[in-house]
């Protein structure tokens, strides 16, 4: 149930209605599934009233009330703001919390190629492997 202020009764920000799945969210996670097939080991579990979106032991997916959102980085980030896209919100303790997963947009959800691509820039936002750093002992110069 959607509240004035744009949020639905137990806090997920909703958005503008039109981007929303109408599918029931069972529905729409088997989509959103067959459309990443192509992405190894991508799977969903329950989550919250929602599911989450894995790849291997990743969790760079939010599925709730019909959207989908994806992790997002500094580097990601910009290519749903552009597009006009909203964070994840929730509340917790009376608290506004706004997560880094951003609604993944309508014409990328509708072309799997772009999905997949879209979802393997998430699944690396989900866990960023940094280079291992190789310490030269102290005291030796090359």
């Amino acid at each position: 149930m959607l509240r004035g202020d744009g949020q639905d009764a137990v806090g997920f920000h909703s958005g503008p209605a039109i981007l929303r799945s109408n599918m029931p969210d069972d529905s729409f996670k088997d989509f959103v599934l067959d459309q990443l097939r192509s992405l190894p080991e991508v799977h969903a579990k329950a989550m919250f009233g929602g599911h989450g979106f894995y790849q291997d032991d990743r969790f760079f997916g939010i599925l709730m009330d019909g959207r989908i959102y994806f992790k997002t980085d500094e580097h990601s980030r910009e290519a749903y703001l552009e597009r006009g896209m909203a964070p994840f919100i929730y509340e917790k303790a009376r608290r506004t919390m706004t997560m880094q997963y951003y609604e993944v947009p309508p014409e990328v959800l509708e072309n799997r190629e772009e999905l997949a691509a879209w979802a393997s820039r998430a699944v690396q936002a989900a866990n960023p492997r940094p280079p291992k750093s190789i310490r030269k002992p102290k005291g030796r110069s090359e």
